[in-house]
């Protein structure tokens, strides 16, 4: 993105090479103008700003939403216990903590905090680089949606290999009646009885999920971005509808890729013995044959209501705190180097 900051009321360069954005030119002396005094964020933020902030961004996202994202994994089961079927997200909310426990909802989200932090630095990071270098290649340094789309789905691959374990153990746990009584023990119970190869036996139905989810929640969020902040300021109000426009429409297009990401996960025991299935469901396409087995068209949209409701606030949360802490990190730094 094409930032600058203002620092002690006169702005300061941002650092790395390149044209100046028009934030800057704007700044430059001269007559002032209205505009004068907004605050975006820099080109030349760090590999490391844009990690920690993807970082805090991602824990952030994972974790105010995940009682709503348990519910969405429930609902997305092919033949619930008739204890855990739901209506909506509200009454499935009501009932999980009514009839299992306040705390039951939130059950697996340490797992979740431990691989968020990682895997949203390096997609962050990969993310900024890869959109910065196509852009620059493909439309001469002005933003282009091909390479936002490219770059949020190179960026996939990294953040899903290191994601992937942590969301097989999370869903497990999410489950009505769930075997597992702690993560560790999820943990050394998968890894015993289905082999290492279990943590990423949803891996490719997942990167065939995530990639056209990523391009189009990229390439929604800057397009977004192009009509209510086309000064690329650091706004918050613009990043959240960006944010959580970008999310529902991307959530609710890939969600029968979702579904089936569930079953692989989740291995439900009483779905696969009715279509009389022996051992361990692996594969895309036997998931798409086994969810049309189950539950015909509709059944590829179980939990489409959950998956949107949760998808909104989190990338809205996702963008907007990993735009304040670029921002806040950048403008630390410049700060800092205005001081000496």
């Amino acid at each position: 993105m094409e930032l600058s900051c203002a620092v002690g009321g006169s702005a300061a360069a941002p650092p790395g090479p390149g044209p100046p954005s028009p934030a800057a030119a704007a700044a430059a002396p001269g007559p002032p103008m209205d505009g004068e005094d907004y605050e975006s964020l820099p080109s030349g933020a760090s590999l490391g700003t844009h990690m920690m902030a993807g970082a805090v961004a991602g824990i952030m996202e994972h974790t105010v939403m995940y009682p709503v994202d348990s519910v969405k994994t429930r609902m997305q089961s092919l033949q619930p216990d008739p204890k855990a079927q739901y209506r909506s997200v509200y009454e499935a909310l009501k009932k999980i903590v009514l009839t299992e426990g306040f705390w039951r909802p939130l059950r697996g989200i340490n797992v979740t905090m431990l691989g968020a932090g990682p895997a949203h630095a390096m997609y962050f990071a990969c993310y900024e680089k890869m959109k910065k270098t196509l852009s620059e290649t493909i439309q001469h340094g002005g933003n282009s949606h091909l390479a936002n789309g490219i770059a949020g789905s190179v960026a996939t691959l990294l953040h899903d290999a290191v994601m992937n374990p942590a969301e097989v153990v999370k869903q497990r746990m999410q489950m009505f009646n769930s075997p597992y009584k702690s993560v560790l023990a999820c943990v050394r119970t998968v890894q015993k009885t289905e082999g290492f190869g279990a943590f990423y036996r949803s891996y490719t139905t997942q990167l065939t999920m995530n990639i056209p989810f990523q391009a189009i929640h990229f390439i929604t969020y800057e397009f977004m971005q192009e009509q209510i902040n086309p000064r690329r300021e650091y706004n918050p109000q613009s990043h959240i509808v960006s944010g959580a426009l970008a999310g529902a429409v991307a959530a609710a297009a890939t969600t029968p890729l979702d579904v089936c990401k569930t079953l692989l996960n989740t291995q439900e025991n009483m779905a696969l013995s009715s279509v009389n299935i022996s051992g361990h469901l692996s594969g895309m396409v036997n998931a798409f044959k086994t969810v049309y087995q189950l539950g015909g068209i509709s059944g590829y949209f179980r939990g489409v209501q959950a998956r949107v409701i949760y998808q909104m606030p989190s990338t809205a949360i996702a963008w907007s705190v990993y735009e304040f802490f670029k921002y806040f990190l950048t403008k630390h730094k410049l700060e800092k180097r205005t001081s000496f």
